[in-house]
């Protein structure tokens, strides 16, 4: 594991036991006490502690009584106490953790990233059941995605539909690998072979079925020379077997809208549609940015 993953790991205990001890010992603090009956200081309620007997002896005056301990034969005034979370924990038998509000463990999570939250899971039983938390995932999703699916309910849980967004995600970006390599074969495979695919380059043209997509790509590989362009604002929506992304296409003189639709077939997604349009500045067109 990287210094990264223990770093964040380390952060996050942290965070997750200062908050804990806080909650816990105001929560000690809120329980009353009944004046009327004798009590002890420590942990348990009467008999023994720790191998010492506890008694009640009165003032000489007659006032209020105290609680005095006798170790080994040897009396002195109880004076130490045992920590409210130990105390909390030895009554209810849960830990720390587990006694936290989930609110406040799904917040400590987000400061996570993918890498690490998962890596978190792999722990054990305590931290796969805080990691595997489904509203943990959806706040992932919207620092790392959109927040344009606020209200989206998926099927399975965000923490598959976050895990099929990134897949679609790295599967676009080798879409623009291939441009920038200019490679026809890895084109050739990058889409899928079938007569209703359809390709709009940003020059106006279009072409409908695999051979001539293919064909328009291989003629902008031996036209155009190398370009550099830089994908912005990339958004996906992933259904059960299709997912369409869009996206913003920049270039040192102009910018374009881009749409690229997928379809999953025996496990891997092909491309099946591709759009890419001019935006108009300052009421002209903007240069082309991704040729097709």
């Amino acid at each position: 594991m990287d210094t990264s993953f223990f770093s964040s790991a380390v952060t996050f205990i942290c965070c997750i036991f200062v908050v804990a001890a806080a909650f816990l010992t105001r929560r000690s603090k809120s329980v009353p006490t009944n004046s009327g009956e004798d009590s002890c200081n420590c942990a348990c309620s009467r008999g023994s502690c720790g191998g010492g007997r506890f008694e009640k002896t009165s003032f000489l005056n007659g006032g209020s009584s105290s609680t005095s301990s006798v170790f080994g034969g040897v009396e002195g005034e109880m004076v130490e106490k045992v920590p409210a979370t130990l105390a909390a924990e030895k009554l209810t038998g849960a830990s720390m953790m587990e006694q936290l509000v989930p609110e406040i463990t799904t917040h400590a999570l987000s400061y996570l990233d993918y890498p690490s939250l998962c890596r978190l899971s792999m722990t054990n039983s305590l931290m796969r059941k805080a990691a595997n938390d489904d509203n943990a995932w959806k706040a992932l999703y919207h620092k790392d995605f959109t927040l344009e699916q606020d209200s989206l309910t998926p099927i399975n849980g965000w923490k598959a539909y976050y895990a099929a967004t990134r897949a679609i995600m790295n599967v676009n970006a080798d879409f623009f690998n291939i441009i920038k390599e200019r490679s026809v074969p890895a084109m050739e495979r990058f889409w899928l072979n079938a007569d209703y695919v359809k390709c709009f380059h940003a020059s106006g043209e279009y072409f409908t079925g695999y051979n001539a997509v293919i064909g328009s790509w291989q003629l902008a590989f031996n036209w155009e020379q190398n370009v550099n362009f830089e994908i912005r604002d990339v958004k996906a929506r992933v259904m059960t077997d299709s997912a369409w992304v869009t996206m913003k296409a920049y270039l040192n003189m102009g910018s374009g809208n881009v749409t690229n639709v997928f379809e999953l077939h025996n496990g891997r997604w092909y491309m099946v549609h591709h759009h890419c349009s001019v935006m108009l500045i300052h009421g002209g067109a903007g240069q082309q940015v991704v040729q097709g």
